[in-house]
This record gives structure tokens, sequence and C-alpha cells, in this order.
């Protein structure tokens, strides 16, 4: 595996995709491709994300590192720039949206550079839209890396293989057979046995390299400071001085372990750079980097540090060390577990609290949840996306962009109530027309002003939920608030609208940022589809037998997982149809289009339920 990477990595195309389990070698592999490419008078440069992948990528393989932000400010400057002469190895891929991968590629395209991409997509998600990295490699094809070298114990090598693939609780079964996993009554008190057992072992192993990860920052700092507690009790810290730094007021010791949290090449750090304090005054700082490199500064000057005894999962993807200590909260998905179980060589204990995860199968089914970010290419190219864009032209509104409907309707998770709930994006049932669907030009500054304050409002609560937070109770009035005044246009204009930006999600920033005129133009088209119900059945055909291609290339290739998530999405559809009973009589003249019999019989949304419950039942088999 490794020769096939290195041979696919530095042959003549000019891009190059490498896909590896967490701990397969990948760095050392690079290591040798570097010097490959720079005896063929090559340069090389490495990319990542965040400052500590970067770091970590140049301590693994040699090739100097930074991160993609720094790099695009230097092109911005005009300085840096690549030529054909050129190789990008950006690593830990998977973590980079799209927007900015497009940009990093379409740069290296212009110059004439080389790009390789390294990652795995099944560890964390990139943070910005879309899941590029997974959609290159499927597109473009790569090389896999799955021998698993970093764990020491053959027991260890096959749960990170497991948790790889997509079988977290085979893994925690082995962790917790081998007495890995610890539960207590409460969070608090399994921090409590994470800091005794994290402490028996550093007092046992001195030299071994350990690190406490769980998934908040806020539990990252009650971590931090239970574990220097314990320092301190010992006698092993010197004496305290408080400093006002970025993230507030902190005491500092020497001996005192810091993450550095910002990037600064005069320093040599990056964001989640770690070391030890070795003297600390009102003023100044001197540490001890893991690397091995001595630093000093005026905490005027750089302030960005904290205590490092404790990181989020986040900044441990790419870390390696000798023991590693989780404390598991319900915020945990099967790719943060991923990271968090697979950063170690000899050995992770895994907590948690009864308050949190009831039991053992809560636990795992928590850490088993799937959060992979979809592309609009996940979904074959529809026909009823061509049939709608000749529907807008012939209206003047605005083309979609090829965007397929996402696997849910993003609104549904608000969970507000309203009147007319908002809809799928699969056809409902139309309302009787009482007034004319709105055009787009009616009323139009007060239309697009209330377009602009819905957006707003959307934009807000999208970002609540994309971080776990509550709304508020300003929020949902809000919300009520701007759908009512939407629907004073005409009925159901709110759905209208929130329909058009599932659609399309750029909707969302354009009318926040106050331009309407597309949005307007998606409503009306929105409004079209619901009252005419021919252009709903056309649309479900193709859709249909669109999906139904996707699921059947899916289960033939052995991908039971997400062809199961085509078949939710078909199900939902045949639901919906018991919503719009119009749509159901007309296909009943068109069953042979959507795979069913012309026998008369039960309603044409039972049979396709009762038909992709069997094909489902049957794909869960293959490969089991």
């Amino acid at each position: 595996e490794q020769r096939s990477a290195f041979d696919h990595v530095t042959s003549g195309r000019g891009l190059g995709v490498v896909v590896g389990y967490a701990g397969t070698g990948k760095s050392a592999m690079l290591g040798v491709a570097r010097e490959a490419w720079e005896s063929a008078g090559y340069q090389v440069q490495g990319l990542a994300l965040s400052g500590i992948a970067a770091e970590n990528l140049e301590g693994g393989s040699g090739i100097g590192s930074r991160t993609i932000a720094s790099l695009e400010h230097q092109w911005g400057q005009g300085r840096d720039l690549l030529t054909d002469k050129s190789i990008l190895v950006i690593d830990e891929a998977g973590m980079i949206g799209t927007r900015q991968l497009e940009r990093v590629i379409a740069e290296a395209e212009k110059r004439g550079a080389k790009v390789v991409l390294v990652g795995d997509p099944e560890q964390l998600q990139a943070i910005e839209a879309g899941a590029a990295f997974r959609g290159v490699a499927e597109r473009h094809g790569s090389i896999e890396i799955t021998d698993i070298r970093r764990q020491r114990e053959n027991w260890q090598r096959t749960a990170t293989r497991q948790l790889a693939t997509e079988r977290t609780g085979e893994a925690l079964s082995a962790y917790q057979q081998h007495d890995a996993i610890h539960v207590a009554e409460t969070r608090e008190a399994a921090r409590v046995d994470l800091i005794d057992r994290w402490d028996r072992q550093r007092q046992a192993e001195p030299d071994v390299s350990r690190i406490i990860l769980t998934h908040t920052n806020d539990e990252v700092a009650l971590l931090n400071q239970a574990a220097r507690g314990r320092l301190r009790a010992r006698q092993e810290l010197g004496d305290d001085v408080t400093l006002q730094v970025e993230k507030g007021e902190r005491d500092f010791a020497a001996g005192d372990r810091v993450m550095f949290g910002r990037n600064e090449r005069s320093l040599g750090v990056k964001n989640g750079s770690l070391g030890r304090i070795e003297s600390v005054t009102a003023t100044r700082m001197a540490v001890m980097l893991d690397n091995g490199t001595a630093v000093a500064f005026d905490i005027k000057d750089y302030a960005a540090v904290d205590h490092g005894y404790a990181a989020t999962i986040h900044k441990a993807q790419g870390m390696t060390v000798d023991r590693v200590h989780v404390l598991a909260t319900p915020g945990l998905d099967r790719h943060a577990a991923y990271v968090a179980l697979s950063r170690h060589r000899d050995g992770v204990d895994l907590h948690y609290g009864r308050d949190d995860f009831a039991a053992h199968d809560r636990l795992a089914a928590t850490l088993s949840r799937e959060r992979a970010k979809d592309m609009a290419s996940d979904y074959a190219r529809e026909p009823a996306i061509e049939l709608s864009r000749a529907f807008a032209e012939r209206r003047n509104i605005r083309d979609q962009h090829d965007t397929p409907a996402p696997k849910r309707n993003m609104f549904d998770g608000l969970r507000l109530r309203r009147s007319n709930p908002t809809p799928s994006l699969d056809p409902v049932a139309p309302p009787s027309p009482s007034k004319p669907v709105i055009a787009a030009h009616a009323r139009a500054p007060e239309l697009g002003d209330a377009v602009a304050r819905h957006g707003r409002i959307v934009q807000t609560m999208r970002h609540a939920q994309s971080i776990g937070a509550p709304y508020t109770p300003e929020q949902r009035h809000e919300l009520r608030t701007s759908r009512a005044l939407l629907d004073s246009f005409a009925p159901q204009a709110s759905q209208d609208l929130e329909r058009a930006m599932a659609r399309d999600l750029r909707l969302i920033g354009e009318t926040a940022q106050g331009r309407t005129t597309a949005a307007i133009r998606a409503m009306q088209l929105e409004a079209e589809m619901r009252y005419n119900p021919a252009l709903r059945a056309d649309v479900f055909v193709q859709r249909w037998q669109a999906l139904d291609r996707q699921r059947r290339l899916l289960l033939r290739d052995y991908e039971d997982t997400r062809a199961n998530r085509v078949a939710d999405r078909m199900m939902g559809m045949a639901k919906s149809l018991e919503r719009d009973p119009q749509v159901e009589s007309i296909l009943r003249n068109r069953k042979v289009q959507l795979g069913l019999g012309n026998s008369a019989g039960a309603s044409v949304g039972r049979e396709l339920e009762q038909m992709i419950g069997r094909t489902r039942s049957r794909g869960l088999g293959i490969g089991m």
C-alpha cells in the first residue's frame, strides 16, 4: 500500500489523492516522496487547515508546512506564487471546505503546479460547507492506505479499523472488554475519575506523552483546571503568575503544560502547538516546545496561550501521543469518536457519566451518529432539475445552479409551530388558490424588505442550530413575525421562500445581505410548483428514477450505508403522496415508470413504500 501510494503521488498526474485510515503512516510515505520530488528539482510546500496539522505534517514528513490561510494571504500580496515546479501537499484534506479547496486547486492549475491531497473523509468533517475531499476522491480516484501502524496492540489496530469503517459499536465493545471504558454516576464524577487515572499513569510513566480530549472548550477548561490542581498539590509547579491572556485571566507557573492558540511564524509556533513552561514573569514567558524548540516572548506581543493538559478533539486531528484520556459528552458523533480513539500508541481510556448516557448502548448509539457532510454531486443529476430550469426560464426566474434537494428540509430542525407546517422538498398537497401567486414586482420595496428580514432570522437560527445553541425567545418571536409578514403578501409565501432557500442555500446569505431579487423569483417558481400538479408529478417521477438508479449503483458496490440513506429519501417521497392526492391520482397512470406493475391495488405511495421496504431489507444483507 505504501509503495502504491508513493507511485501514485510521484506520477506525472497533476492531481494525486491518498485516502488513509488514522495511523497508517501517510506522513512517512510523504517523507519519501519529498526526497524524490526534491531530487527531481521540484519545490514542495505542505499545507493544512490548522496550524497544528501543518506542524504534524512537517514533523512527520520533513515537508515545510503552513496553513492554507497564510499561503492564500501571501498569494494575495503577490508573494510565494506557485510555478510549474511547485508541488502542494495538502494534509487532513477532509477538514477543508469546498470553496477553500477549490480556490487552492484553481490557483495550482493556473500556475501548472501539482496538488497532492491526503486525508481520511471519515475523520472530522469540514467546518465550512461541503465534503470536497471525499468528492474529489470519488470522482478522480484515489489510492488507499489501510494498514494501521500507530497502535502497538493488534486488537487496538482492529478497533481503529472498525472506527474507520462505521463500526463504532464494535470498537467500543472491544475497549469495554479490555477495561478501557469507565462509567460514573455523573459527568462531574467521570471528570474526577479521569483526572485520577491520568495522574496515576503520569506518575508511573513520567516520560510518556499524553493528552486529555473532549468535545467542548468549556469542558477543556474544567479538565485543565483539575489536572493543574493535581500538579499544584504535588508541588510540581513553580510560583503562580497571574496573566491576562486572550481567553481571560490565567495562572501560569514553571512546569505548566501550555498550548498555543495562534500561528506566529516569528516564534515558530502554530495554533495547537504544545510545550512546557520553563520560566514565567508578569510580562514574559519561556517555553520548551514538544518538538524540542525553545521559544520566549513578551505577553504584550503574544497572549494566545492557555493551559495544555486537555484539548478539544478538533485540535487533536493529526496528533499522535502514547496515551489518551477521553471524556465523552453528548455532542460527539462517529467522526469525533474515530479521531479521539485513534490518537494513541499504547492506550486510550474513555470516561462518561450516566447523566449523559444512561447505559453503554446509549453511549454507542451517540458515538455512532452519522454527520458526514453532503455534496450536491452525491446525488445523481435529476432530470427534474432540467424541467424546473426550463419552467423557470419561461418565467424569467433564476437558474437554481443544479442544486438538488438536500436529504431533509433544513427548516425541520427549527421545530417551531406554525399554522401551516413547512413543506418537505417533495410534493405536498396545494391549497385552493384564494389569492394569486405572488408577483415578483408587486409591492417590490416592501416585499424585498420582508424577504431580507426573513433571511436574517433564518441565518441567525441556522447558526445557533449548527453550534447546538438553544433558540432564544426573541429569535422564535422574530421568526413567527417575519413569516406572518411574508404571508401577508400571498398565502404560504414564507413556505415558498423557505423551500427555495432549502434548494439553494446561497439564497440565505444573499437575502440576509439585502440582495432579494433572486429569492423573490425563486419564491414565484415554488408557488407555481405548488399549483401545478402535473408538473409536480413530472418532478416526482424523474426524481424517483434518479434516486433509484443511484441506490442500485450503491448496492452493486456494497455501499450499504449510503444506499440505505437514499432508500430513506425515497421512502419519504412515497409517504409524501398521502398529502398530495392530485399527484397520487396522476401517478396511477405512470406506475411502470416508477418500477411498479400496472395492476390495481393499494395506493401508489403504499406500493412504493412496500417496494422500498423489501429491497432495503435485501440490501441490508449484502456483505454482512
